[in-house]
């Protein structure tokens, strides 16, 4: 059972959403969400490309405000619908303005909605994109730890900047390998949800200066909203269950994960 719901609390230090997807909201209207968002001092929001579907989506949402931004990937789900066109796409607008990391790719073993084998050559054609536009990555792997580890290291030198391993919730040993590379972490809802210890002993493995918040909205609502839509305004109870879990000063994790967040998806702004 959820508990009690209460006020989004609102901090003094503005917060950066990393991971949404706000065409894939549908509870209310994207205008009140931002609105909301901006109410609990959320300065930017990423909202992430998955699908050739959505490609052009997030680079339109991407200018509907001058702080949404957008990343252009195929998600391992659609690995399937990739081809030289898709490639090229991403590749052309993976440096726009408001385009800010080449993502969500990556490998995804538990569903196998697409080809394992075809997982990992869209992955790395992708990282080479990546390598190619000089853009950090926003990276998924789900039940695909060796495999994930096995693709990275083959672009270690190759890839410059970095970026994140998002939704984490896989084992120590891809978390150890991602952060002894300089990769950040990606927290969410599942961080509050009772059954995720798994995810809080990462959590507390992780230095703070490798940790980045995100909602993954419209999914991962966290407690006490869980039941309803996720949202980007949700993001501050992600950030208080960090703390709580690091046993840290809220305001110490709101000014990291901020640090964090401008330097991997931002560092000229």
């Amino acid at each position: 059972m959820s508990k009690k719901r209460r006020e989004i609390p609102v901090f003094d230090h503005p917060i950066i959403e990393t991971h949404c997807h706000l065409d894939y909201l549908k509870d209310r209207p994207l205008e009140d969400t931002l609105e909301q968002s901006r109410q609990v001092n959320i300065e930017k929001v990423i909202t992430i490309a998955v699908s050739p579907d959505n490609l052009a989506a997030v680079r339109e949402l991407s200018q509907i405000k001058d702080w949404v931004y957008g990343t252009q990937g195929i998600h391992p789900h659609e690995a399937e619908t990739y081809n030289d066109q898709v490639e090229e796409e991403i590749r052309t607008h993976a440096q726009d303005e408001k385009i800010v990391a080449v993502g969500e790719i990556g490998l995804d073993y538990f569903y196998d909605k697409a080809d394992r084998a075809t997982q990992r050559e869209v992955f790395r054609r992708q990282l080479q994109i990546a390598c190619d536009s000089d853009r950090p990555v926003v990276i998924h792997s789900r039940e695909a730890d060796d495999d994930t580890i096995e693709i990275l290291k083959e672009f270690e030198t190759s890839l410059k900047r970095r970026g994140v391993i998002h939704s984490f919730t896989s084992g120590p040993g891809l978390a150890q390998y991602a952060l002894d590379q300089g990769w950040n972490l990606g927290f969410n809802g599942i961080t509050t949800f009772n059954k995720a210890e798994n995810v809080r002993d990462i959590v507390r493995m992780t230095p703070i200066s490798q940790i980045l918040l995100e909602t993954d909205a419209p999914f991962l609502t966290p407690v006490p909203y869980r039941g309803k839509e996720n949202a980007p305004f949700y993001l501050p109870f992600v950030a208080e269950k960090i703390a709580e879990v690091k046993g840290l000063a809220l305001e110490e994790v709101i000014v990291q994960t901020y640090q964090n967040s401008l330097r991997t998806f931002f560092p000229e702004r």
